[in-house]
Formats: structure tokens, C-alpha cells, sequence
């Protein structure tokens, strides 16, 4: 990467720049002969007692030594997209919050505190967009009670790497000790394309039935066992919600393939794509995204989103073969205290 015009180096970055988007060149540690040099770009969140503190688009925090800089500048504050729908990070983070809701909220400030008896993390942490109308140090403590009040670790879902994100929180949790337990993405693509892998684009994917509700046969294949009462709230909830299933190979076995899509506005949401292990590498996830695509289509959508974990390497070769990209990274932090393995249930994306 080649960030300094001319060849000349000059820090052009100071203290003030804190929240900005920056762009740095730092000398390593001399390993035998010769200068090595270092880039790294991300937002600057800290800047204190000669140390710099950036965080890149993955969430992972940089440290950087002050007097080991010898280049620096503010670039713009996300990179130019290349393919899929635009959207900022606010209007992601609003449409995945109602595409998994969770049965009781609460409003601090501009935050929405979200618990549903510890199912996922995504329905039992803060989303936090925008001011909470406290400082950050009583913010937070009200969190804590609140969950505390309710059995359940406190959780603050942040983001990073895309327009609107919130480097500089993630920043603050960490050095108040708080905990980034889960790391994922969450990437967009156009929804037509998807809707085309149906049979070459006409008609409904063979063999696959949409439902209104998660049947006992749907809940059979989905990952996480013994749904409870509150599980099926939070599945059932959303602006239009389906549910699809490929039927197992005999009478009274699970599905072969489910999926679960959300459709809001322009948006569609795909999640819940689980197949059966025999069953693999034969087009039935691509099948389930194809039948919802089509749905979600004829109910006016014309954009989708999904979140996949970044070492799922079958399910990111699967969605970037569809078109989608990654728009953003999407991080749960954990409260100070309590013991690892006491919180929401997670297997798989949360």
C-alpha cells in the first residue's frame, strides 16, 4: 500500500484527530539490516502518554508507539464500495434489530437494552446507537443493573469498518475492562441474483415449502435444541417473517435444508441456513436462499443481508458466489466479572 505522495514522509495526524479515520506508517523493531516499515489504517481512539491507540476494520486494536511514527494522515472515513446496496451502518443495525427481536426493551437515552431470557446475544445486549443520555461510566452501570436485575451478563453489540461504526466505543469498552467474545460479519448483496439460482430464474425452487410458522419439523433441524417459549417468540417475530424447509429424504425425518428470512421494507434478511451433513455440497442451501429470495421479492424487497462468522469458509464461499460482500464487522462485548460460558446461549452466529 503506497499512502504518501512524492515519496515524502511527514505525521500530519495529531492528538485532535481522536474518532478520525487515519492512515499511518510506523518503523518496526530493526531485524537485521535494513528499515522495516509497518501500515496500518483505522480509526485513531486513543492518544495518550505517547502511545496511539487505532482500530482497524476488523475490530482488532492497534498499538503504536508515538516516537515510532514516521508517516500520518486522516483519509476518508469508509472506502469507496465496490458492489452491493448502499447502506450506513444505523440503517443495518435497525433492520437486523427487528429482524431478531427480543420480547422485553427498554430505552436509555438513544440506546435500546434488549433481553429475551438469554437467547443469543444478539437479542440480550445493548444496542447502543447514538447517546444514551448519561456520561458513559453511569450509562454503563445502568446497563449492568438492568441485566443483573434480570439473571444475565451485560452485553454491548458495537460495530466496526463501515460508515456510522463505533471504533471509538469498542475503544472505551476495552479499556474498562469489558470483554469482545464474538466477532462476525455482516455482509449485503442484491436479492435478484439469489432469486435466479431458482431452477435458472422462473418458478419456485423444486421441493421446497414456505411457511408463516417453525413447525415441529422446521425446529428438528435447527441448531440450537430445545427452543423454548421464548426462542419461538424471537423467531416468529419480525415485519414478515418465513419460514422454509426441503423435506428429508423419508416420511418423519428432519428437513433436509431450513432457512428463515425477514423481509422489511427493502431489505431482506437470510438466516437459520442449516443442512443436513449427508446432504451437503448439493445445492440445497442455494435452493432455500433462492425460494425466500423469490418470496421476498414479490413482496417489494430488492436487498439482502446475512451474517456469517469469519472462519465459516463453505458459508463465505456459498454467499460471495451470490454477490454478497462484507459491509461491515459486528462485535458482542462482555461486562467485567462474571465467568466465561454463564451467558446467552450462542452456537453458531448470535
Amino acid at each position: 500500500m503506497e499512502i504518501w505522495a512524492a515519496g515524502r514522509l511527514e505525521v500530519r495526524i495529531t492528538a485532535s484527530d481522536v474518532g478520525k479515520r487515519v492512515s499511518v506508517r510506523r518503523l518496526d523493531e530493526p531485524r537485521g539490516t535494513g528499515e522495516k516499515f509497518t501500515d496500518t489504517v483505522g480509526v485513531l481512539t486513543s492518544w495518550d502518554n505517547g502511545v496511539l491507540l487505532i482500530t482497524r476494520k476488523d475490530g482488532e486494536t492497534v498499538r503504536i508507539a508515538e516516537s515510532a511514527l514516521v508517516a500520518g494522515k486522516v483519509v476518508p472515513a469508509a472506502p469507496a464500495r465496490r458492489r452491493g446496496p448502499a447502506a450506513t451502518y444505523p440503517e443495518l443495525a435497525r433492520v437486523a434489530a427487528r429482524a431478531w427481536q427480543p420480547v422485553e426493551s427498554e430505552r436509555l437515552g438513544e440506546w435500546e437494552l434488549r433481553a429475551a431470557a438469554g437467547f443469543t446475544r444478539r437479542a440480550n445486549s445493548v444496542l447502543p446507537l447514538g447517546d444514551p443520555g448519561l456520561p458513559l461510566d453511569a450509562a454503563l452501570e445502568t446497563v449492568r443493573r438492568w441485566y443483573g436485575e434480570r439473571g444475565l451478563p451485560a452485553y454491548v453489540q458495537t460495530a466496526t469498518g463501515g460508515e456510522g461504526t463505533q471504533e471509538t466505543l469498542c475503544a472505551e469498552l476495552e479499556r474498562r475492562g469489558w470483554t469482545r467474545e464474538v466477532t462476525a460479519e455482516l455482509w449485503t448483496g442484491a436479492l435478484a441474483p439469489v432469486a435466479d439460482r431458482a431452477e435458472g430464474g422462473s418458478g419456485e425452487p423444486s421441493g421446497v415449502v414456505l411457511s408463516r410458522t417453525a413447525d415441529e419439523a422446521w425446529l428438528a433441524r435447527y441448531q440450537r435444541k430445545g427452543v423454548s417459549e421464548v426462542a419461538l417468540r424471537v423467531l416468529a417475530a419480525g415485519p414478515s417473517v418465513w419460514f422454509a424447509s426441503v423435506p428429508g429424504a423419508a416420511a418423519g425425518q428432519p428437513p433436509a435444508a431450513i432457512g428463515r428470512c425477514v423481509v422489511d421494507g427493502r431489505w431482506a434478511s437470510f438466516a437459520a441456513v442449516e443442512v443436513d451433513p449427508v446432504r451437503r455440497r448439493q445445492g440445497l442451501a442455494s435452493t432455500v436462499l433462492a425460494a425466500l429470495a423469490r418470496q421476498a421479492l414479490d413482496e417489494g424487497a430488492s436487498a439482502a443481508w446475512l451474517q456469517v462468522e469469519t472462519d465459516n469458509a463453505a458459508a463465505r464461499a456459498l454467499y460471495a458466489g451470490l454477490g454478497f460482500a462484507a459491509h461491515h464487522t459486528y462485535h458482542h462485548y462482555r461486562e467485567p466479572g462474571p465467568a466465561a460460558g454463564t451467558g446467552p446461549s450462542a452456537p453458531g452466529l448470535s
